[in-house]
C-alpha cells in the first residue's frame, strides 16, 4: 500500500514538474523572441525564412541605441525615477510600518483600509488632480515630479507589506536594545531593521520597478523630451519608412535588463517577502 502511495506521489511530481516547464517556456519564448531578434541584421529580420535564432549575429541594434544621446538621457532619466521613488517609498513607508506595527494607534484599522483602497485605483484617477496640485505648487517639470506621485502609490503597499512583519517581532527584543542602551531611533535602526531585511527588499525591489517602469505620471507631469524615460521614448524606431525591429528589440531588452537582474538575483527574498508581508493579522 505505502509503495502504491509512493509511485503516485512521484507520478504527480513529475506531472507537476512537466506542467511547471511547459508553463516557463510559454512564459519566457517571448521574452527570449524579443532577444534573439536585438541581435539580427535588418536583412535577417525581415527575411522571408523565418529563424528562431540569429544565423548572422551582430551588435549592430545595440549601439545604434547605445550611441544615441537621445537614449541616454532616457536611460538616466529612468534610473533617477526608479531611484528617487526607491528611496521616497523607504523613507516614508518604512518608518509608518514600524510605528502602525510596534504601537496601539487610534484609528489604525481605518489607515489600513484607505491604503488597500488606494491599491485600487487606477493612475489615470489620479493624474488630474495631483497635476492641479502640482501645478499649484509649481512643482511641474523636475526630476521629483513623477517620483513623488509614483512613490504616492508605492508607500502605502510599503506599510501593508511591513506592517506584519514589524508586528511579529517579540517586544523582548525592543525591551534587550534599551536595556543596552538604545534609543527609540537607535533601536528602529539597529535592531528593528535588520529583523526585516526580507520586506526591506521587497519595498527595494518593487518600488524601484514602479518608477523605473512609469509612463503615465512622467509624461503627464514632464512635458519637457530631456525629461522623458525609456518607456515613452520606444516609438522613435517606427518612421513613414517601416519599423526597425531589431533596435526596437535592443531597445525592450535594455529597458527590460534590471527587471530580469533583479528578479533572479533577489527572487527569494521577493517571494518570502510577499508571502510574509499578505499574512492576516
Amino acid at each position: 500500500m505505502k509503495k502504491t502511495t509512493g509511485k503516485k506521489e512521484a507520478t504527480r511530481n513529475r506531472v507537476k514538474c512537466v506542467i511547471a516547464v511547459v508553463l516557463a517556456v510559454l512564459f519566457l519564448f517571448p521574452v527570449y523572441w524579443m532577444i534573439q531578434i536585438s541581435f539580427k541584421s535588418d536583412a535577417e529580420t525581415f527575411g522571408k525564412i523565418l529563424s528562431y535564432y540569429p544565423r548572422e549575429f551582430t551588435f549592430e541594434p545595440w549601439l545604434v541605441n547605445l550611441q544615441d544621446k537621445t537614449f541616454l538621457l532616457s536611460l538616466r532619466n529612468s534610473f533617477i525615477n526608479g531611484f528617487l521613488t526607491m528611496g521616497i517609498t523607504l523613507l516614508l513607508g518604512v518608518p509608518a510600518a514600524y510605528g502602525m506595527g510596534r504601537y496601539r494607534v487610534r484609528g489604525s484599522s481605518v489607515f489600513l483600509l484607505a491604503f488597500l483602497v488606494s491599491q485600487m485605483l487606477p493612475a489615470s484617477l489620479t493624474l488630474t488632480p495631483m497635476y492641479l496640485i502640482f501645478n499649484k505648487i509649481h512643482f511641474l517639470g523636475t526630476h521629483f515630479t513623477a517620483p513623488v506621485a509614483i512613490a504616492a502609490a508605492a508607500i502605502p503597499f510599503a506599510i501593508i507589506t511591513l506592517r506584519p512583519y514589524f508586528k511579529s517581532i517579540p517586544i523582548a527584543l525592543d525591551e534587550a536594545a534599551r536595556l543596552d542602551g538604545c534609543g527609540s531611533f537607535r533601536a528602529f535602526l539597529s535592531v528593528m531593521l535588520p529583523a526585516v531585511k526580507t520586506g526591506i527588499v521587497t519595498i527595494v525591489v518593487i518600488s524601484f520597478l514602479n518608477g523605473w517602469n512609469d509612463l503615465v505620471y512622467s509624461m503627464t507631469f514632464n512635458v519637457g523630451e530631456t525629461m522623458r524615460p525609456l518607456t515613452a521614448n520606444i516609438y522613435k524606431f517606427q518612421n513613414a519608412y517601416g519599423t526597425k525591429w531589431n533596435c526596437i528589440m535592443a531597445y525592450g531588452t535594455i529597458l527590460v535588463l534590471p527587471v530580469i537582474l533583479l528578479f533572479v538575483f533577489l527572487q527569494k527574498y521577493i517571494v518570502g517577502g510577499l508571502v510574509a508581508g499578505a499574512v492576516k493579522d
